[in-house]
């Protein structure tokens, strides 16, 4: 987390979310009944924001300043749109809707290299989960070289049942998976959802068998896996290529 992100104290958590800023997290004192903080926590749960009740070790360890009063937040750098506002843009754009919907993507300089290659390759909106994902952090906005000021974001706190719901307007959903069929043998030229796996895991078992096809990357080398951020550029822009020339 950058350290402008950071807030620490009632009065700022609380002025930060009635001035209608984007609150990733919020840690509060467990068991804390205090009016102020009781009135945070609700209020934050009205944005969204993932809540975590810990002790007051932890969050003497997280503080920077030591005056953090029971509550630590950390603030979004951009705010985030709505799958259905992601929607409405690409019937707004013309065409048939592509949208990336990444699966626990930890690393910000990955969610904003997918960010900026979403942006170019044209794409309507990236999709991310609430829970064990990166957030809209000031280093993803930087990794993103500015696409983050184009490309909306959403995020959601099921990822499976959001799957399901764009399922019921049309979208393919398109996993990266080593197993697949390659990708060149696709047909992605329809509207298209593709979901790209954490560093490492990969996709989840549920969300691999939601899918609709399942494509894989031809790989000749001496390791069994690609940066998530490289494997979402190069399925995107198969999916640019099918677009322009099939």
């Amino acid at each position: 987390m950058d350290k402008q992100q950071q807030l620490e104290g009632r009065h700022a958590v609380a002025e930060a979310l009635r001035a209608g800023h984007t609150l990733d997290r919020l840690f509060v004192l467990d068991g804390c009944k205090d009016g102020p903080v009781s009135s945070i926590v609700k209020k934050a749960k009205r944005g969204d924001t993932i809540i975590r009740y810990v002790s007051r070790e932890r969050l003497d360890q997280l503080s920077e300043t030591g005056k953090h009063q029971g509550v630590i937040a950390h603030m979004a750098a951009y705010g985030y749109a709505t799958v259905g506002e992601i929607l409405q843009r690409a019937e707004e754009k013309g065409g048939p809707p592509f949208l990336f919907l990444l699966d626990g993507i930890q690393d910000p300089h990955n969610l904003g290299a997918i960010i900026r290659t979403a942006d170019q390759a044209g794409a309507h909106g990236v999709i991310i989960p609430k829970h064990r994902a990166v957030g809209l952090t000031a280093g993803v906005a930087r990794a993103s070289a500015g696409a983050i000021n184009h490309m909306p974001v959403a995020r959601v706190t099921n990822l499976a049942r959001t799957i399901d719901e764009l399922k019921k307007e049309g979208i393919w959903i398109v996993c990266a998976d080593m197993e697949g069929k390659v990708m060149y043998e696709q047909d992605l030229r329809g509207p298209v959802g593709l979901v790209i796996g954490g560093e490492g895991a990969g996709v989840a078992r549920l969300l691999r068998e939601k899918c609709d096809l399942t494509a894989s990357i031809p790989m000749n080398g001496h390791v069994d896996s690609l940066n998530a951020s490289v494997a979402a550029g190069i399925l995107a822009y198969e999916v640019v290529r099918q677009r322009m020339y099939r």
